[in-house]
């Protein structure tokens, strides 16, 4: 899983107005959840913040969230929900969510398909039921993209199913092996 690490700063303002007058400051105001404990509430440079998201857009990633201000040291999130203007699409708020790295959760992981089908090269159609699927395991075991080879697909073949994919260990499916997710008609 992708890792990338963030800087941020104990946010001490609070309310409507001096949140708009962080925002004209190009910072981003966020808050930082952690199962049970207290919100931590944080701000960001807009335009950092802004790059890292756009790297991570996407993509399953722990962020390394050191904040200065807080003495619990380098904190591991997942981003848990971004908020931004409709109409502009400046960010307005951004939440983060504190996660063990050594308990396993359920995370989407997106099916990458290389090559070309033998049954579309002889005039077949590809069709692609299944675009992610569902794993669980400890967050830096899990694969950033499965991907799947599909040359050997012959038109009107089985295809491939959940059950075809390779896994890397300490790593467990929760869809149903039997389940189509590519075949050429």
């Amino acid at each position: 899983m992708l890792q990338v690490r963030m800087d941020s700063k104990v946010r001490t303002v609070f309310g409507k107005g001096p949140m708009r007058q962080l925002r004209m400051g190009e910072i981003t105001p966020g808050n930082l959840y952690s199962g049970g404990k207290p919100p931590v509430s944080l701000q960001f440079e807009t335009p950092r913040l802004y790059k890292d998201l756009l790297f991570i857009h996407g993509r399953n990633a722990v962020v390394s969230l050191q904040v200065e201000g807080d003495n619990a040291g380098e904190r591991h999130v997942l981003v848990q929900e971004i908020q931004k203007d409709p109409t502009t699409g400046h960010l307005l708020h951004i939440d983060f969510l504190e996660i063990d790295l050594q308990k396993a959760a359920k995370f989407t992981v997106p099916i990458e398909y290389v090559g070309t089908a033998k049954g579309v090269d002889l005039g077949g159609e590809l069709q692609v039921y299944k675009h992610t699927v569902q794993l669980r395991g400890c967050p830096l075991d899990i694969p950033d993209v499965i991907s799947v080879d599909i040359t050997p697909l012959e038109q009107g073949g089985a295809g491939l199913t959940y059950g075809d994919l390779t896994l890397p260990a300490k790593v467990e499916m929760l869809e149903k092996s039997s389940v189509t997710c590519v075949a050429v008609q």
